[in-house]
């Protein structure tokens, strides 16, 4: 049993929802990731998701693309992201699971990549480009060292497509709330809760709603049928403050917008 199942235990136990934090890493420097992941440990985040920057990110909008062009810009390479994980994750109350594409876990090696994550202090992997028929290998690897393979599953997945992509998924499910990228929006689909609802009756993974959230709204909204919410592009936005703000105060601002939406995800 991973990390991340431990996590989704305690909270239905407690009858609470994971608040899920995505930042990238190296943006703007990994000093700054490795701060940024406490502050949200500290301020409310359940399990904080690290971006592995690519040059071809998957159905990433602007904001986190632009976030990966400028760690790119300073050179971030993955050895230095385990090293900075390694040093971090242990003093984390949140596990940490990396977003990466599957073009870097294979010119890493599969066994490589799941054997240096597991050290870093990592509990799980997204992989949003690796199809499910072709995630075996990289599911027994993570399998054999006790780290989660979350699936995403999207609003025009077939129905027995998303059977099959639930049945080979752990830790969690990754539902994108859109068709498109993702980014801020100020009203979500229509649908989503009934299409939530509806998944929730195929699988007994947690579900968390990703692309989109942002606000308190979005939040009251979407607790009473997810697991989990997942908050990326309002935070990668802040984050691109730090050449025009001190940095304690880009940390102190996303505090705070973190702790206002994990007071938004406990009040009844």
């Amino acid at each position: 049993m991973s990390a991340i199942d431990d996590l989704f235990r305690r909270l239905k136990s407690e009858g609470r929802k994971a608040l899920m934090p995505f930042v990238t890493a190296g943006d703007p420097d990994l000093k700054f990731t490795a701060e940024l992941l406490a502050e949200l440990s500290r301020s409310g985040g359940d399990l904080c998701e690290l971006g592995i920057p690519y040059s071809d990110p998957i159905a990433d909008g602007p904001v986190i693309q632009a976030s990966y062009t400028r760690a790119l810009g300073h050179h971030i390479r993955l050895v230095d992201i385990f090293a900075t994980l390694k040093q971090t994750t242990s003093s984390l109350a949140a596990p940490l699971v990396t977003m990466v594409s599957f073009a870097i876990v294979h010119r890493h090696g599969l066994s490589a990549y799941v054997d240096d994550a597991k050290r870093a202090g990592v509990a799980g992997l997204i992989v949003p480009d690796l199809p499910v028929e072709e995630s075996g290998p990289l599911a027994d690897a993570c399998r054999g060292a006790d780290l989660s393979l979350v699936q995403l599953i999207t609003p025009t997945t077939p129905q027995k497509r998303a059977e099959r992509i639930a049945a080979a998924a752990s830790g969690f499910i990754y539902y994108v709330s859109v068709t498109g990228i993702t980014g801020e929006r100020t009203e979500l689909p229509k649908r989503l809760v009934d299409d939530l609802a509806a998944l929730k009756k195929r699988t007994e993974l947690p579900i968390c709603v990703g692309f989109g959230i942002s606000t308190p709204e979005h939040v009251r909204l979407l607790k009473p049928v997810a697991d989990g919410l997942i908050v990326g592009s309002a935070i990668v936005r802040r984050v691109a403050e730090c050449g025009a703000k001190p940095r304690e105060q880009v940390l102190a601002e996303i505090g705070q917008y973190t702790a206002m939406l994990r007071k938004s995800m406990d009040t009844p």
